[in-house]
Parts: C-alpha cells; sequence; structure tokens
C-alpha cells in the first residue's frame, strides 16, 4: 500500500465532515458578524484557522508516547506562564491574562486546558492496579494538580476559563474507574467549596454579573444589557430567520461582543430555528463521535485523553449557548469553531488533533 493511500485510509471522514462543516458554519457567520467590526477581523480569523490547521495536522502525526512524556513538562511549563503573565503580563479591560507583542497575543490559559487533558490522561493511565488500590491518593493529587493553575487563572481575573478548568478536570475524574464512594465525597466538597468561593472568593462585578443574572431587572442597561439583547436577537430570528447579512440587532450593533461571546446569538437572528439546529446537530455529532472513538480505543491513554478532549468541547458549547439564551450568567467563554480569536482556535484546533491522533491509532494497542 502506498504512503498517500495508507494516510488516507487513517483519515477519520465522520470527525472530518463534522470539522469541516462547522468552520464553514463559523467562517460564514463570522464575516456577517464583523461586518461593523473592526477592519481585518474575519482575515484575521482566516490566518489563525489556517494556523490552526497546520496545528492540528502537526499534533496528529504526534507519536502517543511522546505525548506521554510530555505531559509534565507541559503542565510545568504552562503553570510557570499563568504566573509570568499575572507579573508581565498585558492588561486588556482591567485583566492580566495576555502576553502581547504588538497586534499578536497569547492566552496561557487556553494553553491549561490542553495540558490538564494530556495530564490526567497520563495520571490515570500510568498504572491501572495501583489506580484501584489507591484511588483516594489519585483523586487527591489529581485536585491539587488543577485547582493550583484554576486559582491563578482566577486571579488574573479570568473566571470562565478557570470554571472550565474546573469542569473539563471534573469531568475526567468523574469519567474514571473509581469507586462511587469516593465520587460522591468529591462531589460533596466541590459542591461546598464552589458555595463558598462565590461567597467569598469573587470580585466585586463577578458577583454583579450572577446578581444580574438571577435579576436582570436590575441593571438592564449594564451588566443584563449584554443577555438581553442576546435574547431580542434570538427570538428575532423565529423559525427561519432574517435572512443572511440581514439580522438587525447585529448590524446596527445592539449586540455587544457579537464575534466573541455571542456568535450564537448572529446566527439564530439570521438563521432562525432551523439554522440553530443544524449548528447544534453538527456539535451534537462532533461530540458523540469523540466519545465513539474513546470506546473504541484500545489503550487507556488514548481513550481518556479523547475523553478530556470531548468534555472541553462540551462543556464550551453548553456554557456559551447556555450564556446566550439566559441560562447562566455571562463569563466570557467561546464557542469552538465559530467564535473569534486566536488562542480559542489554535486549542480547540489542538484538541481536535488530539482526538485525530487516537482515531488513526486506536486499533493498534
Amino acid at each position: 500500500m502506498s504512503a498517500l493511500r495508507r494516510t488516507w485510509s487513517l483519515i477519520d471522514w465522520p470527525l472530518t465532515g463534522a470539522v469541516v462543516a462547522l468552520i464553514g458554519l463559523g467562517l460564514v457567520n463570522l464575516y456577517s458578524a464583523t461586518r461593523v467590526a473592526p477592519k481585518g477581523m474575519f482575515s484575521s480569523q482566516l490566518l489563525w484557522m489556517a494556523l490552526g490547521l497546520l496545528l492540528l495536522g502537526a499534533v496528529a502525526a504526534l507519536d502517543q508516547q511522546l505525548l506521554k512524556r510530555l505531559a509534565w513538562p507541559a503542565y510545568l511549563g504552562v503553570t510557570g506562564l499563568l504566573v509570568a503573565v499575572l507579573l508581565v503580563g498585558k492588561v486588556v479591560n482591567g485583566s492580566r491574562r495576555w502576553f502581547g507583542w504588538g497586534s499578536f497575543g497569547i492566552q496561557p490559559s487556553e494553553l491549561m486546558k490542553l495540558s490538564l487533558i494530556l495530564l490526567g490522561a497520563h495520571l490515570f493511565s500510568s498504572d491501572p492496579k495501583d489506580l484501584v488500590l489507591r484511588p483516594w491518593r489519585y483523586a487527591l493529587k489529581w485536585h491539587v494538580l488543577w485547582i493550583g493553575p484554576a486559582l491563578l487563572i482566577l486571579k488574573q481575573p479570568d473566571l470562565g476559563t478557570a470554571l472550565l478548568c474546573g469542569l473539563l478536570s471534573l469531568s475526567l475524574f468523574f469519567l474514571m474507574p473509581l469507586p462511587p464512594k469516593l465520587k460522591l465525597w468529591v462531589l460533596t466538597v466541590g459542591l461546598s467549596g464552589a458555595f463558598l468561593a462565590v461567597r467569598f472568593g469573587l470580585k466585586e462585578y463577578q458577583k454583579k454579573r450572577l446578581l444580574t443574572f438571577l435579576h436582570p431587572e436590575l441593571d438592564p442597561t449594564g451588566t443584563g444589557y449584554h443577555a438581553r439583547q442576546a435574547l431580542f436577537a434570538i427570538g428575532s430570528g423565529r423559525l427561519s430567520g432574517k435572512g443572511y447579512l440581514r439580522g438587525t440587532q447585529n448590524h446596527l450593533q445592539f449586540l455587544p461582543e457579537h464575534w466573541t461571546d455571542f456568535p450564537f446569538a448572529v446566527w439564530a437572528e439570521e438563521w432562525g430555528l432551523v439554522g440553530c439546529l443544524v449548528m447544534l446537530a453538527c456539535f451534537l455529532f462532533l461530540i458523540l463521535w469523540t466519545l465513539h472513538l474513546a470506546a473504541a480505543c484500545r489503550d487507556r491513554f488514548g481513550s481518556y485523553l479523547v475523553l478530556g478532549c470531548a468534555a472541553l468541547l462540551f462543556w464550551h458549547v453548553t456554557i456559551n449557548i447556555a450564556m446566550v439564551i439566559g441560562l447562566a450568567p455571562v463569563v466570557g467563554v467561546t464557542l469552538p469553531l465559530v467564535s473569534y480569536g486566536g488562542s480559542s482556535v489554535l486549542t480547540v484546533m489542538a484538541a481536535l488533533g488530539l482526538i485525530y491522533n487516537v482515531s488513526a491509532r486506536r486499533y493498534r494497542y
């Protein structure tokens, strides 16, 4: 078999179909959303997508043993970047989250999501017998490993990414073959810790967001404005939408941050319920297919790697759409392959590269 034919046979075509569909829908939507944005945003996104596809291919080609060896160095390196960004990072809108050079910037907290996936897969697959004999040791070690970086991200402050790191890490933990009693204990402690964090750990503007989410009428022109305008955009789309490039909430700029946090509202206004169902179906297929790959994989490390990527995609989609339709407070979580942003695109593409990596090798072990 020629090298080209062998490579062709290793391509996961259902996965590729879902990814291509979402990239296409995202670019179509972003073109509409950025017509009233600063010039160059759409072309910038095209460049990030091209770089992301190269990154996807590079990650997909890596040997899984190399990925295992990179787990700890990646985690320690990204943790170091999180400390560094608090000291010398670029301040944008009151938050110190970025290393910036001119118009180029990188957000280390995005890299932490990937490093947690790698580290979790490595930790829980390294010694299956020891995992059964000493599950409490693994539970304690894992929670120390993810809570530290989450607190650094919260310090920036970046509530959305810290929340995602927590949900991603807990999802990995609860998907592992650990005793139900241990999981119940962690759930109880976790809920108590979350209550204390909300009560005493959040900054004033973050508490205001939560309060406005519960009572949007308290601040209809301030914190609650984003969510109200998103609901107006979604409702005005009705069944089949107003038509492409005809969304008034979008083009008259009533909808804030519509190319980053609220692209789904732009899509809903122009394509209606039918268009929303199409986009959600693509995301649902991508996540379910990823779970299918995890179940089919014969290697624990590969299986746990894919589970982590599925959790990352699931929580991004769920939280972003919940924000848009008013079921969650606005915390700045992007919609994968649809929202504008270089760090977001590269993170998702790298996660997809990990999925392709495992898909091509899932029957070898």
